[in-house]
């Protein structure tokens, strides 16, 4: 483990007791976790799939998924989350498989999956282009790759400074749309854009920086 790598796995192991805090990471209110239900429900295959939830954090995605009946692995490379999404899955009575694990290299070995996705993740990644490459081989023929993704203003939790180094991240703060939707069309079919900042009830309020869910048919 890099100095690097190792730092990261501190800082969201120390973000994960309290990381569902935030309205759309614990989606404790009804709005919010029926906002995330549609959502997840319009950019996913209408039968049950396999899903590789990369970044799972608590698991809270997760859960919706598998609560929709769809098959949930989820990686993250902080064991605490890990840890915090297997005691959710346990809690609501669901199955799950929940692995530590770089995101550049999901630990799933020749598994293929239906659906890949990662929700604000990829602007913590030193080679996030490299990651999308990764991510498209874990489909199968005809999947789908889905980003839930952003520009913020401030990209550290509950305004805790992130890593030393972060500024020379490529995608520190988060990337725009367009710039994402550049990086994953030649890699794609076809790529849609769905924004999503004028959607309150998704963050538990307003807010007035670029948000947005990226679909990918491969």
């Amino acid at each position: 483990m890099t100095d690097r790598t190792a730092m990261i796995t501190a800082y969201w192991d120390a973000a994960a007791a309290t990381f569902d805090d935030e309205p759309d990471h614990g989606m404790t209110d009804a709005n919010t976790r029926a906002a995330w239900a549609r959502l997840l429900g319009s950019v996913m295959p209408n039968n049950p799939v396999d899903v590789l939830d990369i970044g799972c954090g608590t698991g809270s995605v997760s859960l919706l998924l598998a609560q929709a009946g769809h098959r949930l692995t989820g990686v993250d490379l902080a064991p605490r989350m890990v840890e915090e999404a297997s005691a959710k899955f346990q809690s609501a009575g669901l199955e799950g498989r929940f692995l530590v694990g770089d995101a550049l290299r999901p630990p799933t070995g020749e598994q293929r999956f239906d659906v890949v996705l990662s929700r604000h993740l990829v602007w913590t990644l030193p080679d996030p282009e490299a990651a999308l490459r990764e991510w498209v081989t874990r489909l199968r023929p005809g999947g789908r790759l889905v980003l839930v993704e952003g520009r913020w203003r401030e990209a550290g939790q509950s305004g805790v400074p992130y890593v030393a180094g972060a500024e020379s991240l490529p995608w520190n703060g988060g990337i725009g749309a367009e710039d994402l939707a550049s990086a994953v069309r030649p890699l794609a079919a076809r790529v849609r854009i769905e924004p999503l900042s004028n959607h309150p009830d998704l963050w538990g309020g307003p807010v007035d920086d670029e948000r947005y869910a990226l679909i990918a048919y491969v």
